[in-house]
């Protein structure tokens, strides 16, 4: 029995590894764009309506009922504690004014993960 592996072993494990180098980030800018789309739709994430996110120039609003979303990865370096607060906020603030995104099932878990994926790049 011979130790390592075969020539097409090391050449299927590069391939694999190339694979997911390369599509990991494509993923990753589609659950952007798809977060983007989600929080900026007034029939979805509406949260243009009282955030502003400096950070998107294609997110215009005068909004100021919420805190401004900028600087979210340092504020929030625990991912799973901002997608909480998204998907019921009133679990950290009971008087909060944010709509129950995931408790109320306004957004699927899917739309939460890329609106928390976007927010988090603001």
């Amino acid at each position: 029995m011979k130790a390592g592996h075969s020539g097409e072993e090391m050449k299927f494990l590069l391939v694999a590894f190339l694979w997911t180098c390369w599509a990991l980030p494509l993923a990753r800018a589609d659950d952007v764009a798809a977060g983007r789309a989600i929080a900026q739709d007034q029939y979805k994430g509406n949260c243009l309506a009282c955030h502003r996110m400096p950070g998107d120039p294609s997110a215009v609003t005068l909004a100021n009922l919420g805190p401004v979303l900028k600087d979210i990865r340092s504020r929030y370096p625990d991912r799973a504690e901002l997608r909480r607060r998204v998907w019921d906020a009133s679990t950290f603030n009971p008087d909060t004014i944010m709509p129950p995104y995931g408790r109320h099932r306004i957004l699927t878990e899917q739309e939460i993960d890329a609106v928390v994926d976007y927010i988090r790049g603001l």
